[in-house]
């Protein structure tokens, strides 16, 4: 009954898909349509906290001098890239 209960306590905690997770992406000098992942904010807070992080985080690395790749924000986990994305010949 003890390990029910802790196993109810921790997966109650746990959550793959948070409503409020935002990814941060980059594409590549060289191939504009690559989406490069550069980090998730899946911070446990409510609100547009991640989403905001998110936004600031592109508008810093955009912001730099000689950046020739756009970064952008999407809502959500990184999505998978196609194998021929991350590994070019």
């Amino acid at each position: 009954m003890k390990t029910v209960l802790l196993s109810i306590v921790l997966l109650t905690g746990c959550s793959l898909t948070k409503q409020s997770t935002y990814t941060l992406y980059r594409n590549s000098m060289t191939d504009s349509n690559m989406r490069v992942h550069v980090a998730t904010f899946d911070a446990d807070y409510k609100g547009t906290y991640n989403q905001e992080n998110c936004d600031i985080a592109q508008q810093l690395f955009q912001s730099q001098n000689g950046i020739k790749v756009k970064y952008w924000c999407e809502k959500g986990r990184q999505a998978p890239t196609p194998l021929i994305q991350r590994w070019p010949m």
